[in-house]
């Protein structure tokens, strides 16, 4: 049976919100409070509530435990509590309540410069970290040479490194957190701080940290690579770990938990709803397996939906779709009309009763690729002119589940995934090329 390496227990972690005591004032600090005081005693009599905090639990009640060799995802939405479980973890702050025990040496990287010195320099700074996870000088020394290839940064190596770039800090501090031989490495998604060569680099090597049998906790919203470097996952949610287990479950759960959070809007008031005086919009939605939801599983198919009202007999009317990614550019345009869709729903561009209509645009399975997107939604009078525009309305967020990948975790490229049919067979015949052919 393998051993229990972290042992969570109930633990919690609170935060005061406005007022803070510091408990190691500088003279500073000393003769500004003095100063201060007078002022802040006035304030507090004319105001019942001016000298009041707040306590907010950013940890409460996780328990969980991770064996020798386990590779545990850590997920949630921003605010959920997961740099803060791993600040305990790595005993930078304290927990309220609760323990946390690790056994063996622990290198982690939480953000950028994390563990290093400012004023050293980046060889001096490869030293110290190694002597805080408790490693020898030899030891250091023997894997210096990796260390300094993989950061990329050995041109710079005996410069302060507080005169490095965000990028060359993050390349330096996760080479040695990375190479250092940690038995639990733990890191946070600061890998966004790197060019996209360099998280794919990151990523690779984490996978071979795996791979050598050594723990690992990973903090990241890249669904994909959670799924392919993990074999368990952790979701926490406002604070609480709501879910834990085989990793494919957990992420499964973290998209169902996504539900209605930004990929829905609904007029209920016509006066109030975007259009013209004879068609509104009442409501768009992003649906996956029948329910509102701004999280996506990228390998099922996902609706658009667009409610209208028709208020004026005899509107040749059809609905249009325009999708946007986090940059802006719209990925493509999508319209009922017969002559745009698939086939003929029925209505397009047909005379409308007055009435409320429901038209659906049907994206399918492993067509988007993974990322953040926005939908313009909009309502057109005889399929080109424009009565109804609502400009990024809803959005919503396509998860990789890990479903299309193997060993490759880094970023996908292009603004579609779509999942196309290939032949390959063994043959004996080369191409020839004709003059009928025209080309060579």
């Amino acid at each position: 049976m393998a051993e229990t390496v972290i042992t969570v227990e109930g633990l919690g972690k609170r935060y005061r919100i406005g007022a803070v005591k510091d408990n190691n004032p500088t003279l500073r600090d000393a003769i500004v409070n003095a100063a201060a005081a007078p002022l802040r005693r006035l304030k507090h009599r004319g105001a019942s509530t001016g000298g009041r905090t707040e306590l907010m639990w950013a940890l409460r009640d996780v328990s969980f435990d991770v064996q020798a060799g386990d590779r545990v995802g850590v997920i949630g939405r921003n605010g959920a509590g997961k740099s803060t479980l791993l600040k305990v973890l790595t005993r930078i702050t304290h927990p309220t309540e609760g323990s946390a025990e690790l056994v063996g040496s622990v290198g982690s990287l939480l953000e950028v410069g994390t563990g290093f010195h400012p004023e050293l320099t980046g060889r001096e700074n490869i030293y110290l970290n190694g002597a805080i996870i408790g490693m020898r000088r030899a030891e250091v020394r023997a894997k210096f040479a990796e260390i300094v290839a993989f950061s990329e940064i050995g041109k710079y190596l005996d410069t302060p490194v507080k005169r490095y770039s965000s990028g060359m800090y993050v390349r330096l501090a996760f080479a040695v957190a990375a190479h250092l031989e940690p038995e639990i490495l733990i890191v946070d998604e600061v890998l966004a701080v790197g060019d996209l060569e360099f998280q794919k680099k990151c990523l690779g090597r984490m996978g071979e940290v795996a791979r050598e049998g050594r723990t690992v906790l990973f903090v990241s919203h890249n669904m994909g690579a959670i799924s392919t470097l993990c074999s368990r996952a952790l979701l926490l949610d406002s604070g609480r770990l709501v879910a834990a287990g085989p990793t494919s479950d957990v992420v499964g759960e973290y998209i169902t938990r996504g539900l209605d959070v930004s990929g829905s809007v609904v007029w209920s008031d016509p006066d109030e709803a975007p259009g013209v005086e004879f068609v509104k919009l009442h409501a768009v939605r992003v649906v996956q397996r029948g329910v509102a939801t701004s999280d996506v599983d990228i390998d099922e198919e996902v609706r658009i939906e667009i409610w209208f009202w028709n208020f004026e007999e005899g509107n040749r009317l059809s609905a249009a779709v325009h999708l946007h990614d986090k940059s802006g550019v719209t990925v493509f345009a999508a319209n009922s009309s017969p002559s745009a869709a698939l086939a003929d729903d029925g209505w397009s561009c047909r005379p409308h009763p007055v009435g409320l209509y429901h038209a659906v645009c049907t994206i399918p399975g492993n067509f988007l690729n993974d990322g953040m997107y926005r939908v313009s939604a909009w309502v057109l009078k005889d399929s080109s002119r424009e009565q109804v525009r609502a400009e990024e309305v809803v959005s919503f967020t396509v998860h990789d589940t890990g479903a299309m990948r193997r060993e490759y975790t880094g970023p996908w490229i292009g603004a579609i995934r779509p999942r196309l049919s290939w032949e390959t067979e063994r043959t004996e015949s080369e191409v020839t090329v004709s003059a009928a052919d025209g080309r060579s």
